[in-house]
């Protein structure tokens, strides 16, 4: 019988175009490699990588963890690491928040920088999609802080190998309480069924709560699960990476 296609959780930080004209570069990769059966993490790798035109890097980063062009002017190019990252990503099945729409036209467009065929996909999971489908009602806006919250996993940090563990936590809650909710679907889904509204968690004084606040519009996905990976052509806004 042959074996499950291990599952690779990935995730780049990049700059972000302010002008029309500028292109995002990719400023650190981040990944892990999970095993189906187990969801296990077998392997995990990480690299700053330095851009072509290092004036596009601010600085100084808005985000408290953010990067800066000082983290990465001694970071190796995209050439350097893109052997690692080949062999990682190539015929395993790809997973990670908005990875469709944003992170695999980055990795496409940074192996044809450097006259190189990009890995491909035997699969693909995006979780921006499988959770706007199955957790948008209660989980808000589907950005992968608003998940975290959501479930008590803490602050994201917008860093390429904390924002993947992070991301398969997420996925294990969530199927977790799709679990328990198909079970007793009589008993848990009723509230699902019949209100407009979701449910979050804050925590005040060392002990959760919930309260309800009014539904907003999730990203509009499509084919978040395929067998290929389908990159979008065409533009890529900025708003899209805020997904993440």
């Amino acid at each position: 019988m042959e074996a499950s296609a291990e599952i690779v959780f990935f995730d780049l930080e990049t700059t972000v175009p302010r002008r029309a004209g500028q292109r995002f570069w990719v400023l650190e990769f981040g990944a892990i490699v999970v095993c189906p059966r187990k969801l296990v993490e077998l392997e995990s790798y990480s690299t700053l990588i330095r851009p072509k035109d290092l004036s596009a890097v601010a600085l100084k980063s808005s985000r408290s963890d953010g990067i800066t062009r000082g983290a990465v002017e001694n970071a190796p190019e995209f050439a350097e690491v893109a052997d690692k990252i080949f062999s990682i990503l190539n015929s395993r099945v790809w997973a990670g928040h908005n990875i469709q729409r944003f992170d695999c036209a980055r990795i496409k467009e940074a192996f044809a920088d450097i006259g190189r065929p990009a890995p491909e996909p035997v699969g693909m999971i995006d979780s921006l999609g499988v959770l706007t489908e199955k957790f948008g009602r209660r989980a808000g806006n589907m950005k992968m802080a608003s998940l975290a919250s959501y479930f008590g996993l803490g602050q994201q940090k917008h860093r390429s190998l904390d924002d993947v563990r992070m991301n398969l936590e997420v996925l294990k809650h969530c199927a977790t309480v799709l679990f328990l909710e198909s079970s007793l679907p009589s008993v848990l889904n009723r509230k699902w069924n019949s209100s407009l509204t979701i449910t979050t968690r804050s925590r005040s004084s060392g002990k959760l709560s919930c309260r309800e606040e009014t539904s907003r519009k999730s990203p509009p996905t499509s084919n978040c699960i395929s067998k290929n990976c389908s990159l979008h052509k065409g533009k890529l806004g900025e708003g899209l990476k805020f997904n993440k």
